[in-house]
């Protein structure tokens, strides 16, 4: 009963979203705005909704909760409903038992002494942080300035190597609009930079540069004619997806699918970067081999991540796990290895 409930207060709420100018995460639609084709995605989307909703409640209701299996993984492919997303991701990321072996910590990492460059770093991004985002205005009650300002400041302190980078501000900014909890989006942060996500965010970014580099590698693997007309332009990967990679596409793609992304990153790991990736550059291939000269290359991979086969999240995560075909781990390490190598022996040489 409480399930049948559930569904139909979700069906509610979108339902209203469909009239709204703002969306369910606070988020103001843009005047390009396309409204009925978002309705005829929605009304077809809401079916599986409430359909994973059930068979969510019905599975945390189980002895087997949600350790590590095909069945938990498939399920997260599928998508997990918005209020079990916390919960959820805190476990498969290892956030929650971090929690738990560390009460209080997040709070003493507040009441610390302040590296006075860390926190003068995060209060100069505080206003740029979703200036769409109606939740994150001072004029917002409750403000989510606030937590986010907490979290970031927390994670500086606790992780002094990394300290704050641009960039950090979007995930956590995401993270607590969906646990609404600081504590829960500080761990989630730290499973993310300190575990899922290789290097990104030292100083030298060197893990994101190393993976931007991977990608191009994989293209050539892939999608060749695209990696030959990157070359023919002089187009370095850095150029069209840094962004990609450093805000897990926040940003880039709708909300709803860069949620349902996170779901399958914080379970699968880091390869799911490339997975998006690859399907984006896959699927328009014949639109950005159209491209006639460098300016022209980078405004088509603008144009790839828009539209309507990215607002389709559902139908999308179907596609970044079949159009990429075969993408094993063995093949991805080897490539992140003589990657940072040459990416090292250029630091090492810069004339």
């Amino acid at each position: 009963m409480e399930q049948g409930r559930g569904a139909q207060q979700m069906t509610r709420e979108a339902a209203k979203e469909r009239i709204d100018r703002i969306d369910s995460y606070g988020f103001e639609r843009p005047d390009s705005f396309d409204y009925a084709a978002y309705e005829e995605f929605l009304s077809r989307y809401l079916v599986v909704l409430t359909r994973r909703a059930i068979k969510w409640s019905k599975l945390l209701q189980g002895n087997s909760g949600v350790e590590k299996s095909i069945r938990v993984k498939r399920y997260i492919r599928k998508g997990i409903p918005n209020e079990h997303r916390s919960l959820i991701w805190m476990i498969v990321s290892g956030a929650q038992e971090q929690l738990d072996l560390n009460p209080g910590y997040y709070q003493k990492l507040l009441e610390g002494e302040k590296n006075n460059r860390i926190v003068e770093s995060i209060v100069t991004d505080m206003n740029r942080t979703f200036p769409d985002n109606v939740r994150f205005r001072k004029s917002a009650e409750p403000c989510l300035q606030q937590p986010l300002y907490n979290v970031l400041v927390a994670y500086g302190h606790h992780n002094q190597r990394v300290g704050y980078c641009q960039g950090m501000n979007f995930i956590t900014g995401y993270l607590i609009l969906i646990t609404r909890d600081e504590e829960k989006s500080f761990w989630l942060l730290d499973a993310l930079l300190g575990r899922i996500l290789p290097d990104y965010y030292s100083p030298k970014m060197m893990g994101l540069k190393t993976d931007q580099e991977v990608l191009g590698q994989l293209v050539k693997m892939k999608v060749p004619a695209v990696a030959e007309l990157m070359e023919r332009h002089g187009v370095m990967w850095t150029l069209v997806v840094s962004r990609w990679f450093i805000c897990l596409f926040i940003d880039v793609l709708p909300v709803e699918t860069v949620l349902r992304v996170w779901d399958c990153l914080f379970f699968e790991g880091s390869k799911l970067l490339f997975r998006v990736a690859l399907t984006l550059i896959k699927r328009h291939q014949a639109y950005i081999l159209e491209a006639k000269n460098f300016p022209d290359v980078c405004e088509k991979f603008k144009e790839i991540t828009k539209g309507s086969f990215v607002t389709d999240c559902h139908t999308f995560m179907q596609k970044i796990f079949s159009e990429p075909g075969s993408l094993p781990m063995a093949t991805i390490n080897k490539l992140r290895e003589t990657s940072r190598s040459t990416l090292l022996a250029q630091d090492s040489f810069p004339g």
